[in-house]
């Protein structure tokens, strides 16, 4: 099984259901191409992705650039797949923040936005 997808963020240490879907869900999206994003409370990121094994899971370990609040902000983290078909991982602010995760595949193709 590939991580490469859009996962829902349900699970993080440092923030409850309701903080993270601040902005909208909470999402997580791997690329084929090595590149992703996240969003989650007032996050928002791209990702430079390597894929990896950990503990024999694919797996995939990233730094990330984008905002928090429209302030700049970088750091990076991991990912794994979990035997249930879940995502486990860790994400990290430079210089802040850490916490891990759990996310769950979504169905489905990725709602494109309306073009204004």
């Amino acid at each position: 099984m590939s991580i490469a997808g859009r996962w829902r963020i349900v699970e993080m240490d440092l923030w409850d259901q309701e903080a993270l879907d601040l902005v909208g869900p909470a999402t997580a999206e791997f690329g084929r191409d090595q590149t992703g994003s996240f969003r989650f409370v007032a996050v928002e990121a791209w990702m430079d992705c390597r894929p990896v094994l950990r503990d024999g899971h694919p797996a995939v370990e990233f730094s990330w650039e984008g905002s928090d609040d429209d302030d700049p902000a970088s750091g990076r983290g991991w990912a794994s797949l979990e035997d249930d078909g879940s995502l486990v991982g860790h994400i990290w602010f430079h210089m802040g923040d850490d916490s891990g995760f759990r996310a769950v595949r979504v169905e489905g193709p990725r709602r494109r936005r309306a073009a204004p």
